[in-house]
């Protein structure tokens, strides 16, 4: 199973990765969970866009406290910035304001383009933020966490169970694939190809169902009620304190700030 969110987001071969000691993992995981949206919540309301830039640059801070990869951290960022460059180059056309400059005759507005910064700056910040704080927490500990905090346990379990059997998935499909190339299927743009995929596609989805069926037969033999146990050993410690403490200060200067003044 994998580790870690980290890499368990990434690539079907997370487990093969390590993730590096750093200081953000010396938190308890729900202090790291709290602070995240926490400071989400802040950024993401921000009607200026110092406040986000700011956001940012801390943002930045918690990634290389967390000693984030850095080439799987990039393309996970670049990744979702490919949706935030189509946004900002649509938004400044689509939104009324002063005209900025015009293309092919329609006027590009300043508060369009304004506000697309803002939602990148925004974007960025709050990802980097989750990817430092919680992708770096192993399932387990997250699932265990957010029960901790109160969240619906058939939430939780479904979190535990999507991330644990992700890579039961991954051998079944590969096992698939393999009989297909053992039969000399080679993949072209035809309809035979997209049938083909489309079969592997529900036999996956039957052999998942069939699978699933096994497992909670196994785990009702074995005296599962619906219940989630704990038990771990967080414990919560005057730095975890600080840490929460820190997130309230920043909330507290960016209301007071003038942030959210329309």
């Amino acid at each position: 199973m994998p580790q870690f969110l980290e890499h368990s987001m990434t690539s079907w071969r997370g487990q093969e990765v390590e993730h590096a000691a750093s200081i953000v993992d010396q938190f308890d995981p729900r202090a790291r969970i709290i602070t995240a949206l926490v400071f989400a919540i802040v950024i993401v309301f921000s009607k200026t866009l110092w406040l986000p830039f700011l956001g940012l640059l801390l943002a930045f801070g918690f990634a290389l406290s967390a000693s984030l990869h850095l080439k799987r951290t990039m393309r996970r960022v670049i990744a979702m910035d490919m949706f935030v460059v189509l946004m900002i180059i649509m938004l400044p056309f689509t939104m009324d304001g002063t005209p900025l400059f015009h293309v092919f005759g329609f006027a590009a507005s300043e508060e369009g383009f304004i506000k697309a910064i803002g939602i990148a700056l925004k974007a960025n910040a709050v990802v980097l933020t989750l990817l430092a704080l919680v992708g770096t927490l192993e399932a387990s500990v997250l699932g265990h966490a957010l029960a901790r905090l109160s969240v619906p346990e058939k939430l939780v379990h479904l979190l535990l169970f999507t991330v644990r059997y992700l890579d039961v998935i991954s051998r079944e499909y590969k096992s698939m694939r393999k009989a297909m190339k053992a039969r000399a299927f080679v993949a072209r743009n035809n309809l035979h190809t997209w049938r083909s995929f489309g079969y592997l596609i529900g036999m996956l989805l039957v052999r998942s169902l069939e699978r699933s069926e096994r497992i909670y037969a196994a785990m009702k033999c074995r005296g599962y009620c619906g219940k989630l146990y704990l038990f771990d050993t967080m414990q919560w410690q005057t730095r975890d304190t600080a840490l929460i403490a820190s997130a309230v200060v920043f909330s507290v200067f960016a209301i007071f700030s003038g942030a959210y003044a329309t």
